[in-house]
């Protein structure tokens, strides 16, 4: 398993991606001074006898309750229990080890007041495979990710459970077995680990990690279908692009070029195509492929800065010994970011079921019906096409931009809420949807194509079909149609159709 360093405040996305994916890591070693400091801070800000909010008060509606000295552990540990409110299934285990490692990166910054042996427990775990068992729901986005990172910190307290190589198994027990001690909250801690945006994160930057796998997956299906539609590649000519000036259009336009280069199929409808222009689905890939890259590469950014930041509250200055209030917990950010992910997502798979629409068209394609060579006795590719509708249909459902919500929590004193963290946690469902409209789309393409033999396409493309139907055969009379789309749908979910294409144009580096 590689094992990353994380420098707190400058980790890059393409680490990130590594631990989502299933990297370990670990803390620099620079790190653990700048902890300590700030922990100490916590104790000469206790010492100076004032009411600082969430170190010896209460909290949210509740701060203006003083906690005596006697109870700040009590305090911690009652935070901790009483926000583990969560509901729904446990969230996935490459999401919530993704979120384990961005707060250990915030922890790191020494901002938050945690002592060193708290964020080595939770260092740890992360290195030991330890995964709290985190239901999915009951975040609104602020005050933070409470309740999903709330279980998390019951954990460290050896309460909950802990997922070990796929197994759940109870916190206490696991912890043990690890050789961890379950920890024994100090001031502030409780409320650091709960406080800040790192489910929503990790949520959005899953998301956003397949989002790039389904963009190229679509750049290929999409050249695929084209050739299976003998369409042109005029539209992609780079002079057109570059009168508009969208990097995203200019670079999905080229890549769409190289992968149709020397194609056969090409050549023999070059000239003398009573055909003026392509549909949409084709002429406008660029258009709607890049502008889906620009978009997905702005959340990109987004996410890169919040994944680096720290969303903590309040937050720790050990140069003044200050402990200041403020709203960096709010997760605004990660909730339009999350939105524009999903437009982007939704706008990928649609444009891929127009395209099968088009194929399975004699009209439009050129191509037997439904693409079966006995049409009326087969209905061939009749309702896969219906299966790509439906699941397009409910990704624009799911669309609708979760960061426009808001209900107020805690007596109104939180109230005004980003809904981030349901907005990041729909993405993977959606991406997951459109995956399995890219495998409908690469097998109904494949089979366009293969009613234009001996002629072939492309290098990259012929790859591409080699690969298809290296696992699913020519379609030449109805058969079980289900082993055929999950076999696609897993060429495109593994990354297989990527790699056979070659190189094409990424999200997050």
């Amino acid at each position: 398993m590689t094992k990353l360093v994380l420098n707190p405040g400058d980790v890059p996305l393409a680490d990130w991606k590594a631990i989502y994916r299933g990297a370990s890591a670990r803390l620099a070693e620079n790190a653990w001074p700048v902890i300590a400091e700030s922990a100490a801070a916590v104790e000469r800000i206790l010492a100076k006898g004032e009411p600082v909010y969430g170190i010896n008060t209460g909290f949210g509606k509740l701060a203006s309750v003083r906690i005596g000295d006697a109870d700040l552990e009590t305090l911690q540990r009652n935070i901790v229990l009483s926000h583990a409110a969560g509901v729904g299934e446990p969230s996935p285990v490459p999401v919530i080890r993704l979120m384990m490692a961005l707060k250990l990166a915030s922890l790191a910054q020494g901002a938050s007041g945690v002592r060193v042996e708290t964020v080595r427990m939770l260092e740890e775990m992360l290195l030991q495979g330890l995964t709290p068992v985190i239901p999915c729901q009951g975040s609104v986005g602020a005050s933070g990710d409470l309740a999903p990172l709330a279980h998390m910190a019951a954990t460290m307290i050896g309460v909950g459970e802990i997922f070990v190589e796929g197994e759940r198994k109870p916190a206490s027990k696991a912890l043990k077995k690890a050789g961890l001690a379950p920890l024994t909250l100090g001031p502030k801690e409780g409320l650091a680990l709960l406080n800040g945006t790192q489910f929503s994160t990790a949520n959005a930057l899953a998301g956003l990690f397949e989002a790039e796998l389904l963009f190229q997956s679509a750049l290929v299906t999409g050249a695929l279908s084209t050739e299976a539609a003998k369409g042109s590649d005029t539209p992609f000519d780079p002079r057109i692009h570059a009168l508009r000036r969208h990097a995203g259009q200019i670079e999905t336009a080229a890549a769409l070029r190289g992968l149709m280069a020397t194609s056969e199929i090409r050549a023999s409808h070059l000239k003398a195509d009573e055909r003026v222009q392509d549909p949409y689905c084709l002429r406008c890939q660029p258009q709607v492929m890049g502008a889906a890259l620009d978009v997905l590469r702005q959340a990109a950014a987004t996410l890169g800065t919040e994944a680096n930041g720290v969303s903590d509250n309040p937050l720790i200055f050990p140069e003044a010994d200050e402990a200041l209030s403020g709203g960096n917990f709010h997760a605004e950010p990660v909730a339009f970011a999350a939105d524009m992910i999903a437009l982007a997502v939704c706008e990928i798979g649609s444009i891929a079921e127009r395209r099968i629409a088009m194929l399975v068209d004699p009209a439009l394609s050129g191509l037997p019906a439904f693409l079966t060579p006995k049409p009326g006795l087969n209905s061939g590719f009749m309702i896969p096409q219906v299966t790509a509708a439906a699941l397009v249909s409910e990704n624009k459902q799911k669309a609708y931009p979760a960061s426009v919500d808001s209900i107020p929590t805690s007596a109104n004193q939180e109230d005004h809420v980003s809904m981030a963290a349901h907005g990041a946690r729909r993405l993977l469902g959606m991406v997951e949807n459109a995956t399995a409209v890219l495998g409908i789309e690469l097998l109904a393409a494949a089979q366009g194509c293969d009613f234009h033999a001996p002629l072939r396409s492309s290098q990259a493309l012929e790859a591409v079909r080699t690969l298809t139907r290296s696992q699913v055969p020519h379609l030449d009379d109805d058969r079980h149609f289900h082993p055929d789309l999950e076999a696609a749908n897993a060429l495109v979910q593994s990354g297989a159709v990527i790699a056979a294409a070659g190189d094409l144009p990424g999200v997050s580096g």
